[in-house]
């Protein structure tokens, strides 16, 4: 497993002056999901995991802090006063390392504050740094704010075949 990549913390500004400090995940962040996850609405968590959640138990939770370097990464967004969590972004290797699949979630009370989007730039960059020729996702098709991200970002957007419900996102790098 590769060490803590400390040169991927930023701290960045949203456009209402809230201050936001990203950082790669660790383990210790299990702590911070109970309420993050009590701030999502129903509605935002299935669009997240394609369908309702109800176990936020410790097994799914180490799933998302226990992150191997190598192989994934995860931003975690802080509120810089306080240290709740605001958000967290995701990018998975593909088996050949030439791509990587993203996933992006932000408290529901932030929609529309520009966090999804910093958060997506970062995922962005980090997939260029790692030499990825593209980021790729699947997104819900009623989730028109992230369809609306992605066509703005540049993203190539097509209807699943098998699953006419889902859109296939892909940003070549």
């Amino acid at each position: 497993m590769a060490a803590y990549p400390k040169e991927w913390e930023r701290h960045l500004k949203l456009p209402d002056g809230r201050g936001v400090f990203v950082r790669p995940i660790r383990p210790e962040d299990e702590r911070l999901y109970d309420s993050f996850f009590a701030a999502e609405t129903p509605e935002d968590l299935r669009r997240r995991f394609f369908g309702p959640v109800k176990d936020f138990g410790h097994a799914f939770i180490a799933r998302f802090v226990q992150i191997d370097y190598v192989q994934a990464m995860a931003f975690i967004a802080l509120d810089e006063a306080t240290g709740e969590m605001l958000g967290v972004a995701r990018l998975h290797a593909t088996a050949g390392r030439n791509a990587g699949e993203y996933a992006i979630l932000v408290r529901s009370d932030l929609k529309n504050h520009g966090l999804g989007w910093q958060l997506m730039q970062m995922i962005i960059a980090y997939a260029r740094a790692k030499g990825f020729r593209r980021v790729e996702g699947q997104v819900l098709r009623d989730n028109t704010t992230m369809l609306e991200m992605c066509r703005e970002l540049g993203f190539e957007i097509r209807t699943d075949r098998d699953e006419p419900y889902i859109c296939d996102v892909k940003l070549s790098l």
